[in-house]
């Protein structure tokens, strides 16, 4: 199974030490992390984003190409509510798709699992 963290799901680890423990004692951990993710989960300011950046170093942020943008289009799209379904969340489900049983922790379980809905691949989707 390997672990997705959209930007809720950053902001609840930060800090959450039982939560963290949880996820490498079921060896969910590192977790993979578009790199889309830290423009929602950052603010830019070293000293405000100084737990999540600590969490993050731990995470294996990964870069979003062509294929993978065209892909989180094509889910947004497909929910019939592209307009209010975050290009983040729709980038997010398009990286879990790509990975065998994935398991996305979001504080958006309705939005993600819509998008959800739409991949190829099953997604668990997880409240945090």
């Amino acid at each position: 199974m390997t672990l997705i963290l959209d930007s809720g799901g950053v902001s609840a680890l930060t800090g959450n030490r039982a939560r963290l423990a949880e996820l490498r004692n079921r060896d969910l951990w590192p977790p993979q992390v578009p790199a889309v993710v830290l423009a929602e989960a950052l603010t830019g300011d070293a000293r405000r984003d100084f737990h999540a950046n600590h969490l993050l170093r731990t995470c294996q942020v990964r870069d979003i190409d062509e294929p993978m943008s065209r892909e989180a289009a094509r889910l947004r799209t497909a929910t019939g509510r592209a307009s209010k379904i975050s290009a983040v969340d729709a980038v997010v489900a398009a990286v879990a798709s790509q990975h065998p049983g994935p398991l996305v922790l979001t504080t958006d379980p309705r939005d993600l699992g819509v998008l959800a809905a739409q991949t190829v691949r099953p997604i668990t989707v997880a409240a945090t």
